[in-house]
């Protein structure tokens, strides 16, 4: 045995460091260990290439990691998102009639959709029969106005979310946070309406989040409605 191995590594563990040297290489604390100690033998005058590089390595590998994780959380999310509205609808193509779809708006499907408000808006008309009492009734063209709150440039009858606005606080009956705004086209002959969404989690409804699901629910929704009010 030379004085090496007695004054360092016993025997077993370099033997098995020797057979299986990848045991040092794929465990980052030993290898950084190691080159800072290469560095400090070599002297502060010297600057091993090596180790710069394999920081700049690390720092990349980090990052790749840490967009993967991402990536598998957004997938996630995703495939939990589209069970949850799968199941929303089929609770709307459950309703019997028109009151019983407009009153499982908050009592089953906001539920479902894990929010806490579920409003069906729509502008007064002479035309819709006598609505539920869980709908809220709003004057002809308040909806425009109720879309365009706080945004500089309306874009029509896209899907908003945001913060919750005070304009929509009391038909959300409860105080809420961020909110959706769901616009739902009846037709030429038929008032404006639209869905209302609220949570009490500020981050839920932000602008810069997707509206796919969203969008499908309310086309759904538009459906159901559409035939709950020819019934």
């Amino acid at each position: 045995m030379t004085a090496d191995v007695q004054a360092g590594l016993d025997t077993e563990t370099r033997d098995r460091l020797l057979a299986d040297p990848g045991v040092i290489l794929a465990d980052r604390d030993l290898m950084r260990a190691l080159v800072a100690a290469r560095e400090a033998e070599a002297g502060h005058n010297v600057i091993d290439i090596r180790g710069r590089a394999m920081e700049a390595l690390e720092t990349r590998l980090d990052r790749l990691e840490s967009q993967h994780e991402s990536v598998i959380a957004a997938a996630f999310d995703n495939q939990s998102g589209t069970a949850v509205v799968h199941r929303a609808v089929v609770g709307l193509l459950e309703s019997a009639d028109l009151a019983d779809l407009v009153g499982s708006l908050q009592a089953d499907i906001a539920p479902l959709l894990r929010i806490e408000t579920l409003r069906l808006v729509i502008e007064a008309d002479p035309a819709i029969p006598r609505l539920p009492a869980e709908a809220v009734m709003v004057p002809e063209g308040a909806i425009g106005r109720i879309v365009a709150a706080g945004r500089r440039t309306p874009r029509g009858d896209d899907i908003v979310l945001r913060p919750a606005s005070p304009i929509t606080q009391v038909m959300h009956g409860r105080l809420v946070a961020s909110e959706a705004l769901l616009p739902i086209d009846l037709g030429a002959r038929r008032p404006r309406a639209m869905l209302l969404m609220g949570s009490t989690d500020k981050g839920r409804f932000m602008p810069a989040h997707g509206t796919d699901l969203l969008r499908f629910l309310a086309q759904v929704f538009r459906l159901v409605l559409l035939s709950r009010l020819r019934g």
